[in-house]
């Protein structure tokens, strides 16, 4: 198995779905689960944070001379679908929450590494918060699961899944949150695990750093969007735009209830990316 074939450890494509595993990858797959000692052994996941740590060289080295071709990582053309609302800020501000590793699918790597802005990451599980800290050195990392104020210094229990990380329980049942984050096993290199994190407010964390203005906030934590927007003091962090991931039928109305009359929808970037905009912001774009 080579690392090209790997998804996640790919460059990013245009397609609007990720590739399908090749027969070969597939049926590694499927042994590896059967024959799990790679993964628990801690080889499976060696060999990723090594494609990881390649992969970065070679990116950093091509943005050194000025190219970004391998610097949009953003899913489904996300990065480019925002650009007739942030295209003309230069060194703005981001939050992206559910930052992965800082680069695989994120809405925010090239503004930091072409752009020059910096920002708020933060993610919940240890090993890819280490990443994205080594991944994103011009913002701030933050190991942390966002929560509403009553929640702020608790504790959060997560099923592993890599992008799909989920709340433990937050499915129905550990039956439904093994299926929910079962993808993310589909190579046999990483085994299912439970991790924590601190539950903090978006506020709490954006005070910490005296953030300046938010240019765009990014949410995509898996149905907990409308909590993570409950520990937002609105009327001090309001950003000027909010691309939210709304997956479930009710996510919507959920996040909408929360932003009240503050922002207007402006549209669906891809089947579940809704952006909205705060009203003092232009509408001709």
């Amino acid at each position: 198995m080579t690392d090209d074939e790997i998804p996640g450890m790919q460059e990013p494509s245009t397609q609007a779905e990720p590739p399908p595993l090749s027969p070969f990858v597939a049926r590694t797959g499927a042994l590896l689960r059967r024959f799990p000692i790679v993964a628990r052994s801690g080889l499976g996941p060696a060999y990723l944070r090594l494609q990881r740590r390649r992969r970065r060289a070679a990116r950093r080295a091509a943005e050194g001379h000025g190219d970004f071709s391998r610097s949009r990582p953003a899913f489904n053309g996300i990065d480019r679908a925002l650009e007739p609302y942030i295209g003309d800020v230069q060194r703005g501000f981001f939050v992206e929450a559910g930052a992965n590793d800082g680069f695989t699918q994120s809405n925010t790597y090239h503004l930091e590494r072409e752009r020059g802005w910096s920002g708020l990451l933060v993610e919940p599980v240890p090993h890819l918060h280490r990443e994205a800290a080594l991944e994103r050195p011009g913002s701030r990392v933050v190991h942390a699961a966002l929560t509403e104020p009553a929640g702020e210094g608790r504790e959060v229990t997560l099923e592993y899944g890599g992008l799909m990380t989920v709340v433990s329980g937050s499915r129905g049942s550990r039956e439904a949150d093994a299926t929910y984050v079962a993808e993310a096993f589909a190579l046999g290199l990483e085994a299912p695990m439970t991790v924590t994190a601190p539950a903090r407010t978006l506020s709490a964390l954006l005070d910490e750093m005296s953030a300046p203005e938010i240019d765009l906030m990014s949410l995509d934590l898996e149905g907990f969007e409308p909590t993570a927007l409950r520990g937002l003091d609105l009327a001090r962090h309001a950003p000027r735009y909010l691309l939210v991931e709304v997956r479930e039928p009710d996510s919507r109305a959920a996040v909408e209830s929360v932003l009240g009359e503050r922002f207007r929808f402006e549209r669906m970037l891809t089947h579940h990316d809704a952006l909205y905009a705060r009203t003092d912001q232009p509408t001709d774009r």
